[in-house]
């Protein structure tokens, strides 16, 4: 076994038994490794999980393992959790927003979308999907929003740049 692919299988190790998204910087540290030694074993990791029922999700500098997106209803029914809560158009919308444009404040999703948001934000909040991701530099220090892993499992994505791109809105002729 190489260096490289005992690396790879350490990296497992350690993100089948984390509890919660890890950095490549724990990861690194606790294996008295560089952060580039980690990103070149998670790239070996992610090609031997290709067509896997397990999936390395990242978001930002994060990762975690999680089942792929088409077994989804099968393990939710495995695990007794039911039908998925269906989001209402509002949410929708003001989730698109801030996986798109996040992070961003209420303010600027309330320009966006052209109507108060706080009761959709504290759904999004309370079910998990978005996340208070700082404070912004404007007046008052608005909270900014930004999606959470939760966001990534529900929609089925392994990392944020997986979003589907947004339609160019028509330019006007002149």
């Amino acid at each position: 076994m190489t260096e490289g692919q005992r690396l790879a299988v350490l990296v497992e190790s350690l993100l089948f038994v984390a509890t919660e998204p890890v950095s490549v910087g724990q990861l690194a540290g606790a294996l008295d490794s560089s952060p580039e030694q980690v990103e070149e074993a998670l790239g070996e990791l992610e090609a031997a999980l290709q067509g896997r029922g397990i999936r390395l999700q990242r978001m930002g500098d994060r990762l975690q393992f999680t089942t792929a997106p088409e077994a989804a209803p099968y393990v939710e029914r495995f695990l007794g959790l039911g039908e998925r809560r269906r989001l209402s158009q509002a949410a929708l919308e003001t989730l698109a927003i801030i996986a798109y444009r996040g992070p961003i404040s209420r303010p600027e999703i309330e320009a966006i979308r052209g109507v108060n948001c706080d009761s959709v934000l504290r759904t999004l909040l309370t079910s998990g999907l978005i996340e208070e991701a700082g404070r912004a530099s404007a007046p008052g220090r608005p909270i900014l929003y930004a999606p959470t892993f939760a966001f990534l499992q529900h929609f089925g994505l392994q990392r944020p740049e997986d979003l589907p791109p947004l339609e160019n809105e028509p330019t006007s002729q002149s």
